[in-house]
């Protein structure tokens, strides 16, 4: 920042350096970009994204159907889970045998996961399939939108690191030329700087 508020101020200065003029350009152009073009492509990409995950929500929806399933009996054997994290959540819900009608009208009987009070005889909630089978439930609007824009976000702050690593590699690469530039004037004028009587 303190190069482009130089910038106008180093515009006629007889010591400015090239790099120094560069440096301060690339800073700004850095800075803009990411005030313009990082909000811009995140918005953007969170626009599509949200498109995207609407169009899913709508096919799953079409898809799935939520019917009722009578609780036959529970499974006393709870499946292997190797992730110890997953307790809590497997602690709210129980495994049990249930009966449902398929969409299409087919008795349908299978294992599914159901409240953890659930009792032979309850009545649980289930999303199947066209055929009956079970799936997940479908994703409502509102987590998809909070994906799509969770998805601008990163995509915008990818952005704006992106154009902040490439300023980076530039002046980098400008030191680096700077520290050449000194190395040869150097040479030139070093190894008698300094002595009394150089140059008489």
């Amino acid at each position: 920042m303190r190069a482009i508020a130089g910038l106008w101020r180093w515009r006629h200065n007889p010591l400015r350096r090239t790099t120094d003029f560069v440096e301060a350009l690339v800073a700004l152009a850095a800075a803009v970009l990411i005030a313009v073009a990082a909000p811009f492509v995140g918005s953007l990409a969170g626009g599509l994204t949200q498109d995207a995950l609407h169009e899913a929500v709508r096919a799953q929806h079409e898809s799935r159907h939520k019917v009722t399933a009578t609780v036959v009996s529970t499974v006393t054997q709870p499946p292997v889970d190797p992730d110890p994290e997953t307790a809590t959540a497997r602690d709210g819900h129980r495994r049990v045998v249930a009966n449902w009608t398929a969409p299409d009208g087919q008795q349908r009987s299978g294992t599914v996961t159901a409240a953890a009070v659930a009792a032979p005889g309850d009545l649980v909630p289930l999303w199947t399939d066209r055929s009956g089978r079970p799936v997940a439930r479908p994703m409502d609007p509102g987590t998809a939108t909070v994906h799509a824009v969770l998805a601008g976000l990163g995509v915008a702050a990818a952005t704006g690191a992106t154009i902040e690593g490439v300023r980076r590699l530039v002046l980098w690469r400008l030191v680096c030329r700077r520290y050449a530039a000194w190395d040869r004037e150097w040479a030139a004028a070093g190894p008698d700087w300094g002595r009394t009587g150089t140059g008489s």
